[in-house]
């Protein structure tokens, strides 16, 4: 028999990269060899394929089985090479059409019992399956709905190896079986955004900086005493802001995917939230791992909300692995032998108490707290991070006469709210019409005081200026706050921001001092 040949999909990262599977059928001692570069679990599948098959009842024969992972030097990982490895071998031994499998990509684990079991990441691999041209997949049953969201692709869902080999046009008897139910994996799982933006009670200033970091697309530092609302105000975020488009909810399906998440029968379309304890590793934080490369809570985040909750009592190395995505919106992990690169444009919410005690700026909390270990409980947030986070907010505790107002006049509500962010950032994507970027935090402050003509300039800007001047913000600090004078102005309606823009934007960048 010729050299059967199928295809699969080697992941990295998001990334796909489509690998020919050969199988050759030789005469020699019986042997299984597996050969391209396969770490350890992809090793096993001479095991698991020679047992399914048997199992199944369409056994491979007793004879020397060589399979190429092509291209070779492609790092390739885990048991989701089982089905195509599987079928190729079948092929070369004439039980199914040779032609049949070289048109079909096939993604799938074998059990022992022929069954075929779900995998991760199979959205970003029939992705990358269709954008190299590959027209039909076959995968298991449990992942054909998540594999059916992407458009154009011919998706083939079967339960077990024998199902796989009769529709190849192999010659044996069906045998109906269970198929293997999806995953649902509750560790890591998604902090759920609840509640409305109503429920907020007093707090003026921080729901206008809520609302100013959803139109533009800003970050926040939420600074207050134990109880003041902080953890409540940063869940209300994901609740006004748009719903993403279809570019940026395949990338979050497709994280999801990866990291083993379920998703429904249409992408995600509402923008994640992640919430990670403080004790938190780097690595959990922007994703890693030796053998398999996983993103973490920073990359499940993109087009989302990032929440650190208790920020001071993050490591300051944890909190620091932040810094580089916050300007690059990307995260790349490098290993020895592969670079993983993810999705990271996400919206950073830090939230901390003012000292350990938590009563600094409290009359009655009776802080005793010295003002050195105030600064150094706060300083765990590096001045590097706090210069990339354009709105900064101290949230005081609720008076009896806040909660009196708020129990006569309800707050504005998370749809009303989600209303005025839309037509914001409507704005902003006109003005940005033509450029890369859609939101005016993404904007490149050398872009917006030159090529883009959208530095106030004058009286507008002279607050900045003077600040500027006097080493109270950095040039990075400069551009920030000028792109959160125009998100201002684009809430307001105005047509460009004026000099009560700019100063509010100084006074929620500067507005505290730790």
């Amino acid at each position: 028999m010729p050299v059967a040949r199928t295809r699969s999909v080697a992941l990295l990262g998001l990334a796909g990269s489509v690998v020919e599977v050969e199988a050759d059928l030789s005469s020699q001692l019986p042997g299984f060899v597996i050969i391209g570069l396969p770490d350890a679990a992809l090793a096993e599948a001479r095991e698991r394929v020679r047992s399914a098959a048997v199992n199944a009842g369409c056994p491979l024969p007793q004879r020397k089985l060589t399979v190429n992972l092509s291209p070779a030097a492609l790092p390739k990982h885990g048991s989701g090479f089982d089905l195509a490895i599987a079928i190729a071998c079948l092929a070369a031994a004439g039980g199914v059409s040779v032609e049949s499998v070289d048109r079909v990509v096939h993604l799938g684990e074998l059990g022992l019992d022929g069954r075929l079991r779900p995998i991760d990441g199979i959205l970003p691999a029939v992705l990358a399956a269709a954008r190299a041209g590959h027209d039909t997949v076959m995968v298991p049953t449990a992942n054909a709905a998540e594999a059916r969201l992407v458009p154009g692709v011919e998706v083939i869902g079967v339960a077990s190896l024998l199902e796989a080999a009769i529709r190849h046009g192999g010659a044996f008897d069906h045998s109906p079986v269970e198929p293997v139910p999806g995953l649902f994996r509750t560790e890591g799982a998604e902090v759920p955004a609840i509640g409305d933006l109503a429920d907020v009670a007093g707090n003026d200033d921080a729901v206008d900086a809520l609302l100013t970091a959803a139109a533009g697309g800003h970050h926040l530092f939420l600074l207050g005493p134990p109880g003041a609302g902080k953890t409540m105000l940063a869940s209300r975020l994901p609740g006004i802001l748009p719903d993403l488009d279809a570019d940026a909810a395949l990338e979050v399906s497709s994280i999801r995917s990866l990291s083993g998440r379920p998703l429904g029968a249409e992408l995600t379309t509402r923008p994640p939230f992640e919430a990670p304890h403080h004790t938190a590793t780097a690595a959990a934080i922007v994703g890693g791992g030796s053998r398999v490369i996983r993103p973490g809570a920073a990359a499940r985040a993109s087009h989302g909300v990032l929440f650190l909750d208790e920020a001071p009592e993050f490591p300051t190395a944890v909190l620091d692995v932040l810094r580089q995505p916050l300007e690059s919106g990307t995260i790349s992990i490098h290993r020895a032998n592969a670079v993983a690169s993810f999705p990271a444009r996400f919206q950073l919410v830090i939230a901390a108490n003012p000292c350990p005690c938590g009563g600094y700026g409290v009359e009655a909390a009776g802080c005793t707290c010295p003002p050195a270990t105030r600064r150094r409980y706060l300083a765990r947030i590096s001045g590097p991070l706090l210069d990339r986070i354009d709105l900064q907010v101290w949230v005081p505790r609720i008076t009896t006469a806040g909660l009196r107002m708020h129990r006569q006049s309800q707050g504005m509500s998370s749809s009303e709210a989600r209303a005025r962010v839309v037509a914001a950032r409507g704005v902003a994507a006109e003005r940005l019409r033509g450029t890369p970027w859609r939101t005016n935090s993404e904007m490149p402050g050398p872009w917006m005081r030159g090529v883009g003509r959208l530095h106030p300039g004058g009286r507008a800007s002279a607050a900045a200026d003077r600040a500027l001047e006097r080493g109270g913000i950095t040039m990075r600090g400069y551009d920030r706050v000028l792109k959160t004078a125009w998100t201002i102005a684009d809430l307001e309606g105005a047509v460009a921001p004026g000099a009560e823009h700019v100063g509010r934007a100084l006074f929620l960048r500067k507005g505290i001092t730790i």
